[in-house]
């Protein structure tokens, strides 16, 4: 569980994020939805501390992020951000990055670190590119990696920011469909996601955003049908239900 109370941050004197209430319950997939500059990826990483809050809190399980360390955190917390610099080197030595938290400098890798990195790249279905250089993968495997890293880094709460940007429809629902079972595993999956579509068929819970603040929350479908959406979108959705679940579309 990780709770959000009364969050505010500011950049360059400008108050961003106007005090941000929200939580985000543990087991299931949550998602971040708003308009562009409405503060989510801001949120984000404020609760990563990446940027600095100016008051507010950010708690897992009823412990504050700012009482962490840097490595305590890392041991609690982990972020796939919306894009990266690629790397010269292998996908083992990408993922075994995941491990950087749980050891000293100079690093030495135990056996368990090894086992770790093996059944994650086992887990994303990689282990046979295990020796390649992230250069010479696809959008959709680099992805993968990260995701691998992400669980060698064993944390109970992740946070990706837009992880389906570049990915082609299949890999989008692959690395979803994954999301959806890390979050059957208990781990508290946080999202930032911009097809509404994909939010009602994966969401547990959504968290929507506009100015900085949080204007509605609840299950997908809740919120989604909101006026706060329609406000926040300029949109209004309709839905409607088949055999495999409730679709949304834009009226007209």
């Amino acid at each position: 569980m990780v709770e959000i109370r009364d969050l505010r941050v500011s950049y360059e004197g400008e108050e961003v994020l106007h005090g941000m209430d929200a939580h985000f319950p543990k087991g299931k997939i949550s998602v971040i939805i708003g308009p562009n500059g409405s503060g989510k990826s801001t949120t984000i990483k404020a609760m990563m501390r990446l940027v600095a809050s100016d008051s507010g809190s950010v708690e897992i399980d009823g412990e504050p992020v700012s009482s962490l360390s840097q490595t305590e955190l890392a041991r609690k917390m982990a972020y796939i951000p919306q894009g990266r610099n690629v790397p010269d080197i292998t996908v083992n030595r990408m993922v075994m990055h995941g491990r950087f938290p749980y050891l000293s400098y100079p690093r030495r890798y135990r056996p368990e670190d090894h086992e770790m990195v093996r059944k994650a790249l086992e887990w994303v279905g990689l282990t046979d590119l295990a020796h390649k250089k992230m250069s010479q993968l696809s959008g959709g495997q680099r992805q993968k990696v990260y995701l691998a890293m992400t669980l060698a880094q064993d944390t109970g709460v992740i946070l990706m920011d837009e992880p389906t940007t570049y990915l082609d429809i299949r890999n989008q629902f692959e690395l979803l469909d994954r999301a959806r079972l890390l979050a059957k595993e208990g781990k508290t999956v946080i999202m930032i996601l911009h097809d509404l579509e994909s939010v009602l068929r994966y969401a547990d819970h959504v968290v929507l955003m506009d100015s900085g603040s949080v204007t509605a929350s609840g299950t997908a479908s809740e919120v989604l049908a909101s006026e706060a959406l329609k406000k926040a979108f300029g949109i209004e959705l309709s839905f409607i239900e088949t055999e495999d679940g409730v679709h949304c579309f834009v009226k007209r």
